[in-house]
């Protein structure tokens, strides 16, 4: 036998099945059949097809019935039509191009019926090149002429027959583009297909579908890629019989085919392509698909994450454009409802560089689009890296087959073996539009349930050669009920528009590639289709698409497990509580962060919380004290108003060190600012009022050493003395309120870097959290109080200095204040910067700011108190007349040397008391003997004895004044001398 072939592509193959007859077989669970009838009106379309060469066809039909049979040694020559078809194309472009008026049915018709002509005379030339080649092979041949014309005969006749066989009038031609074989992308032709048959058979036993015509396919496979996929569209549309609509699966062979058959009116179901940018009406006018699109399953994985709360997600994908515009989708919606996409991975055929990446991030929910090859190299990396378990969430599409991570592992070269694959599948979710009848009992159009469907469509896979029964299902299984509706839905509208186009006196027939009106018919059909098929309600949206639930499973324990249904249009989800994580606990959308507040030890709290109220009560205490004893000189003559300020500051300074180690622990965020406000306002003012009474002390002595000693014999007024102190918290005030007016002191959270978890078995992560009490401009306040404070302090530890040797009587414990100021300064100067250092260490700043403000506080009290109070414990019943107290804390010698002296000044005073009587009386005798003498002097007489007695008068006079300067020297060179009276005195 010879053929003859032009193409590299074998001719599209009608799919129907037939009995003896020529009629389409009934399907074994199918309705009843009907015989239509078998021939429809001839003559209509033989006028409307009248061409020149057509007529001589028809005449010689006749003659070639009777050479069927008659000389059969004859050797037969095929030729295959499927010519080339650029010469076709130039051809019809040439006419085109003349006759390029579309303005009327008329002119369209006339161009119509020139281009027929054009092509008919094309082929009659092909054959005659053909018969001149094979003339050489049959010369030899007994009755060379005659039956070199019979040959010739019989070769037209037979191409005419060939061709006539794809023209008969009752039939309706659709073109098929199935993905068969291929290493990528989606193969579900080989489910599809088988699918696509059963249903050409139920449409063609229905006597009320299609009246008086069969629906024929011409498929070919496209092996999902795009390119392969537009050859065999074109092989199909340029190859008689004409077609009417084309048929496709795979979302990038859909893409090119869709985009390119606009251009010849033609109609483009598909029924396995999934890609959002499918939607565009624009660029896909005349697209419709029975598989939902791929954005349908967008709502759902959003509607999942919000349930278990998901708010961080990664994105894993294939480089193909149905997935890219579905992740732009994806995008778009986490974006609308706040959810972070942390990084978005994408890869072209090795996926191990895209999965290293995710772990890098820390991905822990993760959404997976590419096809099923592809993802069982993702899955097989996602083992490798660990990247599955209690930790981690993969969303997976729903159309892979149900064990599509067990097989051809092998055969794809996968590296992980298939105990490995189920482990790392174990706990993934997918999303799926619905595409089987969830009501198995429910009849659909076709008069099958489902499940009937479901044994038809299993025994021809059996018959294909698939392991059913082993649960080898080929690709596409999924989406073999959507091949099954497309061709029903494709039924469904050319009979709806042949009952249109009858009122008019058309025909399907009667239609072209160039007519715009009976395309549009079909156009509308299909979009008003609506039926119940085995895929659920078959129904398409203004965009062509699919309306369709949403199903959610989980894979557990390698079964996969319905979790709930999801409405899109109503936002409706169903749930049925039937999902199993790993760890028995939901899986986290990243490394669980626990924030954790650094605060104080509670320990170091307590116990400087202990000494900061020892030190009150004991301020107290002291208080009560200074005020029992106020009469006592040793307490009237240390200032006992100054030592009341300045105990009631030290308890405001303790205070305020409890306050500092008080924190998030025990205050709400929401009251931390006052907390803040609290704490400031307690330091400066305890500060101000403890130390301001100690510089007010230190400033009268230094006024007191530099002054006339008239006016320091003056009384001291208690009210310059609050003067002072006043001032200072004038100042304090003034600064505090300007800072919490204009710039309040905030809560401010110093974030550390991420830690270690403390037990291991839980995937958690502590992000240490410090609480400061800051303002926007925090380093300027902060320079303008310390640089005030520390002014204080300077000129006071200045005056301190100056007056360290200075003993002043109506200042008793100025040495005491003076080493009180010391150790102040020096623990201020000391604890300021350190602070500012060790401000990230809570317990080292505590413990140093509340040691510094306990100890200054302490030592203070301890310097100005503790002399008085022990001097009052030993003379408890002193009066405060007599006594002088016990001075600055002198030793016991100087406290005996005192009393010796005092009771040595009463003795001598009583001594002067009684010689100055002496001495008064002998100077009255001597005024009287002096009278005497001189009316002696006048009377001439008595002078020797007046002079006698006036010697005896001053020998008496010299007796007591030599008395008297005894007593004199004797007061000098006693231990009473003037220096230690001075002594005496300032030592009170």
């Amino acid at each position: 036998m010879i053929e003859v072939t032009n193409d590299s592509l074998s001719p599209p193959r009608a799919m129907t099945l037939q009995r003896a007859g020529g009629r389409p077989g009934p399907a074994a669970a199918g309705p009843a059949l009907c015989d239509a009838p078998h021939n429809p009106p001839l003559m209509p379309y033989f006028i409307e097809n009248f061409t020149l060469i057509r007529l001589c066809l028809q005449s010689l039909r006749v003659i070639s019935y009777l050479y069927q049979n008659a000389n059969t040694y004859i050797p037969r020559v095929r030729a295959n039509l499927n010519f080339s078809k650029r010469p076709l194309v130039k051809l019809k472009a040439a006419v085109s191009n003349v006759f390029s008026f579309r303005t009327r049915t008329v002119y369209c018709d006339v161009k119509s019926l020139l281009v027929k002509t054009l092509v008919q005379l094309f082929v009659v030339a092909k054959w005659v090149v053909l018969v001149s080649v094979g003339r050489m092979r049959w010369s030899g041949r007994r009755g060379g002429g005659s039956r070199r014309a019979r040959a010739l005969l019989l070769l037209w006749l037979s191409g005419y027959s060939r061709y006539s066989e794809g023209r008969r009038d009752n039939d309706l031609h659709i073109g098929g583009i199935f993905p068969m074989e291929g290493e990528g992308g989606w193969q579900g032709g080989q489910a599809c297909m088988p699918a696509a048959e059963l249903a050409l058979a139920d449409v063609n036993a229905r006597s009320d579908l299609l009246s008086g015509f069969k629906l024929l396919l011409h498929s070919n496979d496209s092996k999902c890629e795009p390119g392969l996929g537009a050859s065999v569209m074109y092989n199909l549309l340029y190859n008689p019989p004409q077609k009417l609509l084309l048929l496709a699966g795979c979302s990038t062979v859909c893409t090119t085919v869709a985009e390119a058959a606009k251009m010849w009116n033609l109609m483009v179901l598909c029924y396995g392509a999934s890609s959002p940018a499918l939607s565009d009406r624009a660029r896909f006018p005349t697209l419709f698909r029975t598989h939902p699109s791929a954005t349908v399953h967008n709502p759902t994985r959003i509607k999942l994450m919000q349930k278990f709360g998901w708010s961080r997600i990664a994105i894993l994908q294939q480089a193909e454009e149905v997935f890219i515009s579905t992740v732009e989708d994806l995008e778009a919606h986490c974006k609308k409802v706040g959810i972070e996409i942390v990084t978005r991975q994408s890869f072209l055929s090795d996926p191990a560089d895209a999965v290293r990446n995710l772990r890098r991030q820390d991905a822990r929910v993760i959404v997976g689009l590419f096809y099923v090859v592809a993802a069982r190299r993702v899955l097989c990396e996602v083992y490798k890296h660990r990247l599955y378990g209690k930790s981690y969430v993969w969303f997976f599409i729903g159309w892979y087959e149900d064990n599509w991570f067990e097989t051809n592992l092998e055969r794809e070269g996968i590296e992980c073996t298939v105990e490995q694959m189920r482990e790392a599948a174990e706990g993934h979710l997918t999303t799926e539009a619905l595409m089987w009848n969830q009501n198995a009992n429910q009849t659909t159009i076709s008069g099958m349930t489902s499940e009937d469907f479901r044994s038809r469509l299993n025994e021809a896979l059996r018959e294909a050669g698939y392991d059913i029964d082993g649960e080898r299902f080929p690709e596409g299984y999924q989406e073999a009920p959507l091949a099954y509706d497309a061709v029903w839905a494709v039924a469904l509208a050319f009979n709806k528009t042949m009952e249109k186009l009858e009122k008019n006196g058309l025909s399907l027939k009667n239609f072209t590639y160039t007519n715009k009106k009976i395309a549009d018919d079909i156009y509308e059909a299909i979009n008003s289709t609506s039926f119940l098929g085995v895929s659920g309600l078959v129904a398409f949206s203004s965009q062509g698409d699919r309306i369709a639930l949403t199903q959610i499973e989980q894979l557990t324990d390698n079964h996969y497990v319905k979790l709930g249904y999801y409405d899109t249009q109503a936002d409706n989800l169903t749930w049925l509580d039937r999902e199993r994580w790993v760890g028995g606990k939901v899986p986290p959308d990243r490394t669980v962060v626990v924030n954790e507040l650094r605060t104080v030890s509670l320990p170091l709290f307590a116990c400087m919380t202990a000494l900061c109220i020892a030190g009150i009560l004991a301020a107290i205490g002291l208080i009560v004290f200074n005020i029992m004893h106020r009469h006592r000189r040793v307490i009237q003559w240390s200032h006992p108003a100054c030592n009341t300020v300045m105990l009631c500051g030290c308890c405001i300074c303790l205070s305020a060190a409890v306050a500092l180690g008080v924190d998030g622990r025990w205050v709400q965020p929401q009251h931390f600012s006052g907390l803040c406000a609290a704490r400031a306002w307690l330091l400066a003012t305890g500060f101000s009022m403890a130390y301001g009474a100690l510089f007010t002390k230190v400033w009268r002595v230094h006024r007191h050493t530099t002054k006339p000693k008239v006016e320091t014999k003056k009384r001291m007024h208690g009210w310059k003395l609050y003067t002072m102190v006043g001032g200072l918290l004038v100042v304090d005030a003034a600064l505090l309120t300007a800072w919490q007016l204009r710039d309040p002191l905030q809560r401010r959270v110093e974030i550390f870097p991420l830690e270690a978890p403390r037990h291991h078995d839980d995937d958690v992560h502590i992000r240490p959290e410090l609480e400061h009490c800051e303002s926007e401009h925090n380093t300027v306040w902060l320079g303008v109080m310390y640089g005030y404070k520390g002014l204080v302090l300077v000129f006071g530890l200045f005056l301190a200095y100056e007056t360290r040797s200075v003993k002043v009587r109506q200042i008793n414990d100025s040495r005491y204040v003076g080493m009180s100021i010391y150790n102040v300064v020096v623990l201020c100067l000391i604890t300021g910067p350190v602070t500012l250092v060790i401000a990230s260490q809570q317990d080292a700043a505590f413990a140093f700011v509340s040691l510094a403000i306990v100890f200054c506080c302490f030592l203070s009290m301890a310097l100005i108190f503790i002399p008085k109070v022990i001097e009052v414990i030993r003379h408890p019943t002193e009066r405060a007349e007599s006594g002088r107290g016990s001075g600055s804390g002198s030793a016991p010698a100087d406290e005996e040397r005192y009393r010796e002296l005092v009771k040595e000044n009463e003795e001598l005073q009583k001594l002067i008391a009684q010689k100055e009587e002496r001495i008064r009386v002998l100077k009255q005798k001597l005024a009287e003997r002096e009278a005497a003498a001189a009316d002696g002097v006048t009377q001439g007489t008595g002078c020797v004895g007046v002079g006698g007695g006036g010697g005896g008068v001053l020998a008496d006079l010299a007796t007591a004044t030599s008395d008297y300067g005894t007593s004199t020297n004797y007061t000098r060179s006693s231990r009473a001398s003037v220096s230690d009276l001075d002594f005496s005195e300032s030592y009170l």
